[in-house]
């Protein structure tokens, strides 16, 4: 029977990547508690580990770390310059390995198993995160294991030890989970920790020996998985990188119109739908661009340049906009269409350097309902009322007028 070969992985995570890039170009901001977020309503999008210090987390409120932090200065942020020094690393990383997955705009996974072959796969790792430190100025730390779980881990524990590059070999994957907090796993956050926590299983090495069956029952479906991963399982393959253009979506209407309100509601509603697959993708877009079919066959199209953002709010105003600047012929429409392009990763559920704190938990709390029970779930008023394809919908707003 043949053996299974040993899967090798790496996780590469860019340290304090926003702050990385500021400092890169402003060396008077290196040493000093820095902050990246929004004005004083917003929320930390990244900060120094001077700034952690004093208790500073992403995703913070402004206010709250400013409190923990006076001193600290705060910097709206520069998604330009963050996107673009995240392409150069890209391109480095994909130009070495065999197969990349960009998980974050600072964030890869490598799958490098078999190389072992022709190089050392630790040796190749630390070769590669050289060049890319020597290239690009900016720091990161790396984790080679068995599978995407542990390397993940690895890095996290590789900052906190200032290790740049950690290896996890199989034999002694379960000792170095076992003495870890259960928070360590990614899929367990805090609700999940306490629950754990009020039965006394606080450690991976407790959790690791729980009955998997037990932990389903408490936890739900992602029970088995947790369990999984404490025990230093996981099959999830790297995913080949490919960048995605753009996203778009666009309305044939049954019957030619010249109500402008009900053109305008089925916009709204493709753009909130279009706004809620880049979050859940994880894209940032920062080009609106509509386009209006006329019954005679003409198409028109605006576009329009804008902050890198997947907030509602931000992209169905560009939108409307859009479409009052572009219908000036006052003939009937055939199709309406809209598109977001010029898109880059992003880790955050909306514009965290724009939204407010409530803004943010809003579009978190909204966009968990849409997942858990289907996009129809939860939507704004302006744009729920119209379904796509209703030709009966249609012919009502017609005799209602």
């Amino acid at each position: 029977m043949q053996k299974r070969m040993e899967r090798s992985i790496v996780h590469i995570d860019m340290n304090t990547f926003f702050v990385s890039c500021e400092r890169l170009t402003n060396s008077e901001l290196n040493g000093i508690p820095l902050i990246i977020g929004g004005g004083e309503r917003g929320v930390v999008a990244s900060c120094s580990y001077e700034a952690r210090r004093f208790g500073v987390r992403s995703a913070m409120p402004i206010h709250m770390a400013m409190k923990l932090c006076p001193q600290a200065k705060i910097m709206k942020g520069d998604m330009q310059l963050y996107s673009r020094l995240s392409h150069d690393i890209t391109e480095i990383i994909q130009e070495k390995a065999p197969v990349v997955e960009k998980a974050s705009i600072d964030e890869f996974y490598l799958d490098i198993t078999g190389m072992d072959k022709f190089h050392g796969s630790y040796k190749w790792t630390s070769e590669l995160a050289q060049s890319i430190v020597r290239e690009t100025g900016l720091p990161l730390t790396s984790a080679l294991s068995i599978n995407k779980t542990v390397s993940k881990i690895g890095t996290g524990e590789g900052k906190q030890k200032q290790q740049q590059n950690l290896e996890i070999p199989e034999h002694l994957v379960q000792a170095f989970l076992n003495p870890l907090s259960v928070q360590k796993i990614p899929m367990v956050g805090d609700k999940t920790f306490q629950l754990l926590s009020r039965i006394g299983i606080r450690t991976i090495e407790t959790l690791s020996k729980m009955p998997a069956e037990a932990l389903q029952k408490m936890i739900g479906k992602n029970g088995l998985e947790i369990w999984k991963k404490a025990n230093g399982i996981d099959n999830s393959p790297v995913e080949p990188y490919r960048d995605r253009k753009s996203l778009s979506t666009q309305e044939t209407f049954p019957e030619d119109t010249i109500d402008i309100r009900m053109v305008k509601r089925i916009l709204l509603g493709m753009v909130e739908k279009l706004a809620y697959q880049l979050r859940s993708e994880g894209w940032l877009a920062s080009t609106v661009s509509v386009k209006i079919r006329y019954a005679n066959f003409d198409t028109e199209p605006k576009q329009c340049r804008i902050q890198y953002t997947s907030a509602d709010h931000i992209l169905t105003e560009t939108a409307v906009n859009l479409f009052d600047k572009l219908y000036q012929r006052r003939m009937r429409i055939r199709l309406i269409g809209v598109t977001f392009s010029g898109l880059v990763r992003g880790t955050y559920q909306i514009d965290i350097f724009q939204d407010t704190e409530e803004m943010l938990s809003l579009y978190q709390a909204m966009d968990r309902m849409k997942t858990r029970y289907g996009f129809d779930a939860v939507m704004r008023c302006a744009g729920a009322s119209f379904k796509p394809n209703n030709k009966n919908e249609i012919l009502k707003r017609k005799s209602d007028k």
